[in-house]
């Protein structure tokens, strides 16, 4: 028996993959087509989905090989209204997005899990699936795979939610919309995202990795529009000369275009006995903000860590309620954030369209405003305070200072030989635990490894403005843990908090 099977090889699937198979935990990836996909689809990681392939050791090149973007610029009635400046340190944000094609993010994602000696099982289709209480049965054309786990990564018309009876309710946020990505000479920087809006319509315009490559957005019109993928170009191509006051000669090439419905959908739970969900799975929302693809690694990410001390018996299976206690409050904000961001951008009403045009819009040329639209759609301020792993004595802990459930910042540290490392690429398969002085990680070490098995021992570089004096046990998604001063209170921890045991036994399973 396969302890988890993954069905959905896309950036969360892979993901999910990568994080089990890093921890030793035996999984089956399986995806109904036949190859990978070739078609552009989300594009961009924001510096939390730069971050989870870092701890997973699947960045590689991307960032050498991606688009870095400066500016947004909008213009209103054809001129230019607000400049956001993004991709800038700030004191929470590091390290810039990245913008490029969903399909490179996964051949990187497939590349790091080749190396850790899983492969891609294509053309395997689900038919159905059984579920009792040891196991998953999943039926495949010819063949039929048991499971103790199985995890939908199988997007927005998942078999897999659809078979373990898990409702998705939701709304269409606005009618169609439309994408191309094209080969292109239009008159903007190539490190510069252009947003055109004029009533009630409006134009996107991306740079993408290549030569003169580019995606344009817009809306749909409720009429007129021939079929197919002449339809949307076409259409595309009058937006720009009625945006922009640009020919469609400009366009010399289209690679790939789609028309697709924007939805808001949660799944009504993401746990079903044995059966998980993740990613658009689980919850899909308007592409405004570029959050989808970076709120499933995020899921994929959440989800790994747990299902890992499951599968070594160390904690019992109801560790894995905290996963939708943490991701789900956190999709719930997206998808009413991303709704709220694209009736702001279209503008369906007069009064919207003024509010846009007079008030939003200028306000993004103050630098205040700037800040706090890059840092909150970089994900690095997602938190699990409130949740079942949260802090419960925050306010003992120095101002400053990460509580329970809070990301903790990536920093310069040593590992025990003195040796230079970072926190985050200590992380990902394993629980890091951070200690002012090297020496007096040992105890706490000694009480970490009874129950998970791994920790890194790590003394940051500057230890007196990281920790506080105290020491710090990092969960592997980057998130603080426990912190403290006595080794009794993070045995206690371990035990009431993460249900964890002493005597690991894990199930038994194959490969």
């Amino acid at each position: 028996m396969s302890y988890v099977v993954i069905v959905g090889a896309g950036p969360t699937g892979l993901a999910l993959a990568c994080g089990l198979a890093a921890a030793d935990v035996p999984v089956r990836i399986v995806e109904k087509h036949d190859e990978p996909a070739t078609t552009s689809r989300a594009l961009g990681l924001q510096p939390r989905g730069v971050e989870v392939l870092d701890r997973l050791g699947a960045l590689a090149d991307l960032p050498e090989r991606s688009v870095r973007i400066a500016r947004v610029v909008t213009h209103v009635d054809g001129r230019p209204m607000a400049g956001l400046r993004v991709g800038q340190p700030t004191k929470l944000v590091k390290r810039p997005g990245l913008l490029m094609s969903q399909t490179e993010v996964e051949a990187a994602l497939r590349q790091r899990l080749s190396a850790l000696g899983v492969e891609v099982e294509w053309g395997k289709e689900l038919l159905s699936v059984t579920r009792d209480a040891s196991g998953v049965t999943l039926s495949f054309p010819g063949e039929q795979i048991r499971s103790a786990w199985l995890v939908g990564c199988d997007g927005a018309h998942s078999r897999v939610r659809k078979a373990a009876g898990i409702g998705f309710p939701g709304v269409a946020v606005i009618e169609d919309f439309l994408l191309a990505d094209v080969q292109a000479d239009l008159p903007v920087p190539s490190d510069t995202v252009s947003v055109w809006l004029r009533a009630d319509s409006m134009l996107g315009a991306f740079p993408l990795p290549g030569d003169r490559l580019w995606r344009l957005m817009a809306p749909a019109r409720r009429d007129g529009m021939g079929p197919g993928d002449e339809g949307v170009v076409g259409e595309l191509t009058r937006q720009l000369r009625h945006h922009a006051g640009l020919d469609p000669s400009v366009v010399a090439k289209v690679l790939w275009s789609s028309r697709f419905r924007i939805h808001r959908r949660l799944a009504s739970t993401y746990r079903r006995g044995r059966i998980l969900l993740a990613g658009d799975a689980a919850h899909i929302h308007s592409p405004f903000g570029g959050q989808g693809m970076n709120t499933g690694l995020g899921d994929a990410e959440n989800l790994a860590w747990k299902l890992a001390l499951v599968a070594r018996g160390a904690a019992p299976d109801s560790l894995l309620d905290t996963y939708e206690a943490e991701r789900r409050p956190l999709a719930r904000e997206v998808l009413a954030s991303t709704s709220s961001l694209t009736r702001l951008v279209v503008g369906n009403t007069p009064f919207a369209r003024a509010a846009r045009d007079r008030l939003f819009v200028p306000l993004m040329n103050r630098p205040l405003v700037q800040r706090l639209i890059w840092e909150q759609s970089s994900q690095l301020k997602i938190h699990y305070r409130n949740g079942p792993l949260g802090s419960r004595l925050r306010d003992r802990w120095p101002s400053g200072m990460p509580q329970a459930g809070d990301r903790v910042p990536d920093m310069p540290c040593r590992r025990p030989d003195g040796s230079p490392t970072r926190l985050h690429a200590e992380l990902g398969a394993r629980w890091a635990l951070l200690a002012p002085v090297p020496g007096d990680a040992d105890a706490y070490l000694a009480v970490a490894e009874r129950h998970l098995a791994s920790a890194a021992p790590l003394t940051p570089v500057t230890p007196s403005t990281a920790l506080g004096g105290h020491v710090m046990l990092v969960r592997p998604d980057g998130h603080l843990a426990w912190r403290g001063n006595v080794t009794a209170s993070l045995d206690t921890w371990l035990r009431t908090r993460l249900g964890t045991t002493t005597n690991h036994t894990p199930e038994n399973h194959d490969t």
